[in-house]
């Protein structure tokens, strides 16, 4: 049961001045529901200030804090053109305060002729004349006058402005109380770090990256401790020792021999299935490594042992893919396989729930409806869980109670993940690695080109069509975004190639209904659409052999490991295939060196650990790579310094209070429920 002590954390965010269901819904799309959200709503940067005397003081480009007298309004000749007040410093130097669109009305509000403001904003030049573009500040004299200002820039959702949400964030640090401490004092002394409430507050202040080092060690303690306890509780609970006799497995009809990464995890697998404490294995492979295979070994074990496995996959089109895979190669062996998607209905569905209860199903594929309340089963002894990073370790204990006893667990990620990050993602589960392709498995040319060549890349498209194969097209964005930059929209896209393809071309992406986005994707898996267009909704998708080109646009705005994943998505069948990279006009350093990473190798390990470094410190973790870690918090840099000792340090704790149940244990605790991950307290007894 949650600590009382962390109720007012918990409080919902209505309960803060201000926030009605008009504020509610913005702040929702940003995940800040709680007044704790918003204690770790950090900032993404700061803006420094400096106040000026009169504009001469002042560099280009330099965010400055300035007393001005509006002498003049100029409305713009049409509703697109700018807003224009004109005013001067002290010693006679004119400066624009220039608005767009609708900001123009809060000028001839804030700004009347005559009157002396503070005005906090960038100063730039605009021809002839010096301007601020939608200042930050205009504050009335004798009010605050910005000083020296070191202003924090959060993260905004539409609705949302940097005043409002900088006031709700002081309102919810103002009820947060100081909490009891869960590091150990000499590692708080050695690091110069301040307590947890002191450290929120430095956090929201300015760039103190002590601060900062303390909450993101914070989060990954917690983790760490999580993920321990749920191994500590794994390896006392009793399973079901399976030991197979092969009987199934030598009838498996495979289309090439096993390499030698899928041997020894087989191996590994095997030996953690024949003991009493239930298997909890991750099996980590590169895109085209076997991963199936694996799973279908394993998942047959179970079946020569007399008992039933399982198989989760994240959508309902690749249980699918998965069901019909499986079906087809364990065909000869005559283990019985059946679907389960939340789609099912009626006497099928029944019917298939009486088959699962009375054994007549050895293997069930499907989307987490296979672990609802209703489905039983008469002995599921085994379950696999495809694309782990979609799951959480909730769901995982979920799924430990199907069983008569707790089934033995193995993992499957297709994302190649760096070492630091297994650690923290996967801390409690041992690794399998299928780290070479099987035989015969092409290469897939790889060619970077820029966005002036998509004329011919279509009439490339239009050809590969004309010879019966098929191709993904992907896009970064849903629709336009406002701003100078031209980003490729999915619906804008499809809308010029299906001028040219007709009924050829079909469209998938995130917001879409999930029936329209099955239709799409089921049109395309079947090759009546030769063209698929898409956001990155594909990254993990259906196995189509005949694809042979894949096309990603504005390529310089996803991540390596991303990249990596999409290029998977062909090259699957006997013809050569083709990945064409769109880049932008302009480019980073870092961007070029990922395509030409991209360019220059096809193994995922190695593309993870260089994404690892390109992507470096500053960039939050979690929803900003599909996922990829379970931290919001904690930076890769921070992750890579202090994961290390959080883990030693969650390790020695468990160690010495296995319970948590004395004053630091307890401390620890409550670090486990302000951080959502009490699955780990409910291990232990009185938790």
């Amino acid at each position: 049961m949650r600590p009382d002590i962390l109720n007012p954390l918990f409080t919902e965010t209505e309960a803060l001045d201000g926030v009605g269901p008009k504020l509610k819904k913005p702040l929702e799309k940003l995940g800040l529901t709680r007044v704790r959200d918003l204690d770790y709503h950090l900032p993404e940067r700061f803006v420094s200030r400096r106040a000026v005397g009169n504009l001469d003081e002042a560099g280009e480009g330099e965010q400055i804090v300035v007393r001005l007298t509006v002498t003049e309004h100029r409305a713009g000749r049409s509703a697109r053109a700018p807003y224009r007040v004109l005013a001067q410093d002290m010693v006679g130097n004119i400066l624009a305060l220039t608005y767009f669109g609708r900001a123009s009305f809060t000028a001839r509000k804030q700004l009347p002729v005559g009157e002396t403001r503070w005005v906090a904003g960038k100063l730039e030049r605009f021809g002839d004349m010096l301007q601020i573009v939608h200042p930050d500040h205009v504050v009335e004299e004798g009010g605050d006058t910005l000083g020296q200002l070191c202003e924090p820039v959060y993260r905004l959702s539409e609705g949302l402005t940097q005043p409002k949400i900088a006031g709700l964030v002081q309102q919810a640090l103002s009820r947060t109380l100081e909490l009891p401490e869960w590091i150990e004092p000499r590692q708080i002394e050695k690091q110069g770090w301040p307590t947890w409430r002191d450290a929120l507050v430095l956090a929201h202040k300015g760039e103190h990256s002590a601060a900062r080092d303390r909450l993101a060690y914070d989060e990954l303690l917690a983790n760490s401790l999580a993920l321990m306890l749920v191994r500590a509780d794994n390896r006392k609970r009793r399973g079901q020792p399976l030991r197979g006799d092969g009987s199934y497995r030598v009838k498996l009809d495979l289309p090439f021999p096993l390499t030698g990464a899928q041997k020894r995890s087989i191996a590994e697998i095997e030996g953690d299935m024949a003991q009493e404490s239930p298997m909890l294995r991750l099996l980590q492979g590169d895109v085209g490594a076997g991963k199936t295979v694996v799973a279908l070994e394993a998942m047959l074990i179970a079946v020569e042992a007399g008992a039933q496995a399982a198989m989760l996959a994240p959508t309902e089109i690749l249980a699918r893919q998965h069901y019909e895979s499986l079906r087809r190669m364990a065909e000869p062996t005559g283990a019985r396989v059946a679907l389960l998607t939340g789609r099912d209905k009626g006497k099928a569905r029944e019917a298939t729930l009486m088959d699962l209860l009375d054994g007549s199903i050895d293997i069930v594929v499907g989307t987490h409806a296979i672990f609802q309340d209703k489905v039983a089963y008469n002995n599921l002894a085994m379950v696999v869980i495809d694309e782990q990073h979609r799951f959480g370790v909730g769901q995982r204990l979920m799924l430990a109670s199907k069983g008569r006893r707790a089934p033995h667990v193995l993992a499957m990620t297709a994302t190649p993940i760096p070492r630091t990050l297994t650690l923290a993602q996967y801390g409690e589960l041992d690794v399998s690695k299928l780290d070479e392709l099987p035989p015969g498995r092409q290469a897939i040319e790889t060619v970077v080109m820029g966005q002036d060549k998509i004329g011919l890349l279509v009439d490339r498209l239009a050809a590969q069509i004309a010879e019966g194969r098929q191709a993904y097209w992907v896009c970064p964005m849903v629709r336009e975004m406002d701003g100078p930059d031209e980003i490729a929209a999915v619906e804008a896209r499809f809308a010029a190639l299906e001028q040219r393809f007709g009924r050829d071309v079909v469209m998938v992406h995130g917001q879409l209904a999930p029936e329209m986005k099955d239709a799409a994707m089921e049109r395309f898996a079947s090759g009546d659409a030769k063209l698929l267009v898409a956001t990155t909704v594909i990254e993990v998708g259906v196995d189509v052999p005949n694809a042979t080109l894949m096309v990603i646009e504005q390529a310089e705005r996803f991540g390596l490991a991303q990249l990596h994943q999409l290029r998977g998505r062909v090259g699957r069948g006997s013809e050569k295939s083709v990945c064409v990279l769109v880049r932008g006009d302009t480019l980073s350093e870092t961007a070029r060196e990922r395509l030409a990473l991209m360019r220059e190798t096809q193994d995922g390990f190695r593309l993870a650990e260089e994404d690892l470094r390109l992507r470096g410190g500053g960039e939050l973790l979690g929803t900003r790579q599909s996922g990829d870690t379970p931290f919001t918090v904690a930076s890769l840099e921070q992750i890579t310094t202090l994961l290390p000792t959080a883990y030693d340090d969650a390790r020695l704790l468990i160690e010495r209070d296995g319970g948590l149940e004395g004053p630091r244990g307890e401390a620890a605790r409550t670090l486990l429920y302000l951080f959502e991950r009490d699955y780990g307290v409910k291990t232990l007894r009185g938790g």
